[in-house]
């Protein structure tokens, strides 16, 4: 083993922290004054709110997009299609409420999170009848592929 007697290393390590101020240790954040203070926070505050609002339009806009989807989605690669851009409903829904969660936007969270629903409902209406957990129809067929 080592020759070094650890609990004299330790003492000293112990003495030395004891010895300096708090204030060396744990030096504070931010600004001093609280003029200062509220302008880092109006700061954060106008860039948070406009990146939460700009992803969320994005999202938003293509969430409106799918209900006007102008391809045929029976099957083969217009359902192929369907399902990636539900997928980034979902993603883009996801994405801007991590965003909103860190950014502390409550409003914006919930509308991120009911878009997180209505991708997921958009792709369960087209999966389900495929995978024999709903009744297919003439629009929603049971054929993933169209042959």
């Amino acid at each position: 083993m080592s020759d070094k007697n650890w609990d004299k290393e330790l003492a000293k390590i112990d003495r030395s922290l004891e010895s300096a101020s708090d204030e060396a240790l744990f030096p504070t954040k931010g600004a001093s004054t609280p003029a200062a203070r509220a302008e880092v926070v109006g700061v954060q505050t106008r860039t948070s709110t406009f990146g939460a609002v700009a992803r969320l339009t994005l999202v938003v806009l293509l969430a409106v997009a799918m209900v006007f989807w102008p391809y045929a989605a029976r099957c083969g690669a217009g359902l192929a299609g369907y399902l990636g851009a539900v997928i980034a409903v979902v993603g883009g829904g996801v994405w801007s409420a991590v965003w909103t969660w860190r950014h502390r936007t409550a409003r914006a969270h919930v509308l991120s999170l009911l878009l997180i629903v209505w991708g997921l409902v958009l792709g369960a209406i087209e999966i389900l009848p495929r995978t024999g957990y709903a009744v297919p129809t003439l629009q929603h067929p049971a054929l993933w592929s169209c042959e």
